[in-house]
């Protein structure tokens, strides 16, 4: 059976792959399974980014979810993490953000969330692919009619709801701190400028105006060139980046200067263990955290927890051990005794509030890790060789090959990503040129056999 349900939530192009029938089945399979225990009438929350056709798949959405008898309460746009934090307030019985993410605009997606505001586990989500995709007739025998058919509702406030949760969450005055924010033309536009001015800061912010076609497209987290220029040449304290449904955060220092999720973890981890705040002296990171960040938590007395790639899976070990600060390198950070999930703007929050309290530059506060030197390269693959790359020799040769050269002072991780047709080709080491020839021979291989 193929799945519909990727490392978060379904995705593709929408209309053409990811279509209204789908959604609408999604609406359907959803609600029947996450309020399969309820005994009143289910209410499902929808959140969206500001992609053009976010609109037409919240009305799919929507129309599936009543025509099984539940309710639907239109969010509007709001980032992913506002409707996790809106379902759990209000013991919604499941929520839905549409949205793809850092994706361009073609793309958009359907990240469920369960009554406890978490992410769907992979054995429930399995569940609501087997009634769409094997026992459609359940879907069908399941629709109702006259008065048990579900209806919409709107819930304007949710945007501000969302803020004042995070302002009251971090309680710290961001007065005298000058800080730049790109909005990616997404989510973030509704909420970050009054969340940051409401908590005192001075906010400039950019890629603020969305117009349902320029969502990531050349600024947020996955593009930050507009964000460093835009924070040396206004003399900003530091800057921040969201992605489409800001779930990320990205910063940049005083001076332009990066602070990628490792940095920011690092930065976070420490002020923690310093305030006697971060649980088991222990954070929790993927695969693909930077060499760097292992050897700054063992000079501070910090554990470290690897999980594979995906903010789910990160949540998971949190869950497991009872940890409260992990995420990946890609501005996916997770507070998990403040949220159920990543938080761009909660992690922007935390940062200036940190910086405030230490009264230093945002370029010291960095300074706490060093970075290895690292190349990622990403080679789209043609849809047959999904879920293949282990059984490949040539590449897999190829890659202990070059693992053997680079013996202790380095690593290569390749791996298929779980939310589009790439192969990752990632290597770190000591000399930035080594590690580019080698990721360049592993992608060429790539190429050769999967494109």
């Amino acid at each position: 059976m193929a799945r519909l349900f990727g490392t978060d939530g379904a995705r593709g192009v929408a209309i053409t792959e990811l279509t209204c029938e789908t959604a609408m089945q999604i609406g359907r399979a959803a609600a029947l399974v996450l309020t399969k225990h309820t005994s009143h009438k289910p209410k499902i929350f929808i959140g969206k980014d500001t992609r053009i056709s976010s609109d037409v798949l919240e009305a799919a959405l929507s129309a599936g979810i009543c025509s099984v008898g539940a309710d639907a309460v239109i969010l509007g746009v709001v980032p992913t993490p506002a409707v996790a934090m809106l379902v759990k307030k209000y013991n919604a019985d499941a929520g839905v953000m549409i949205s793809a993410s850092h994706n361009s605009v073609e793309f958009n997606g359907i990240k469920l969330f369960a009554h406890d505001g978490y992410k769907l586990s992979d054995e429930i989500e399995e569940e609501i692919e087997a009634l769409i995709l094997d026992k459609p007739e359940v879907l069908s025998d399941n629709l109702k009619n006259g008065t048990e058919i579900g209806r919409i509702e709107r819930k304007e406030t949710a945007a501000d709801e969302y803020i004042d949760y995070i302002k009251d969450a971090v309680n710290t005055d961001l007065s005298g701190i000058k800080v730049a924010i790109d909005c990616a033309n997404g989510s973030s536009s509704a909420t970050a400028e009054k969340l940051f001015s409401k908590m005192g800061a001075e906010v400039l912010c950019i890629s603020s105006t969305p117009d349902g076609t320029n969502i990531n497209d050349k600024c947020g987290s996955t593009y930050m060139d507009n964000l460093i220029d835009f924070v040396k040449k206004n003399n900003c304290d530091l800057g921040v980046a969201f992605d489409g449904d800001a779930d990320r955060c990205l910063a940049v220092d005083e001076n332009g200067e990066l602070i990628d999720g490792d940095k920011l973890i690092a930065i976070f981890a420490k002020a923690m263990k310093e305030e006697k705040t971060l649980k088991n002296d222990t954070a929790v990171v993927t695969v693909m955290t930077n060499i760097g960040f292992m050897k700054f938590a063992k000079e501070n007395g910090i554990s470290v927890e690897t999980t594979k790639v995906g903010d789910r899976y990160v949540l998971e070990r949190m869950k497991e051990k009872d940890f409260n600060i992990g995420g990946e390198q890609s501005g996916h950070i997770i507070f998990l005794e403040n949220a159920t999930t990543g938080d761009g703007q909660l992690s922007a929050a935390k940062l200036l509030s940190f910086y405030k309290k230490a009264g230093k530059k945002m370029s010291e506060l960095a300074s706490v890790m060093t970075y290895y030197p690292q190349i990622l390269l990403n080679v789209k693959i043609k849809p047959e060789w999904k879920n293949k790359l282990d059984g490949v020799k040539e590449i897999t040769d190829c890659i202990a090959k070059n693992a053997d050269k680079l013996g202790d002072d380095g690593r290569i991780l390749v791996r298929e990503s779980g939310t589009e047709p790439l192969i990752r080709v990632m290597v770190e080491g000591k000399e930035q040129s080594e590690i580019n020839a080698i990721a360049e021979e592993i992608a060429d291989m790539v190429k050769k056999i999967m494109v």
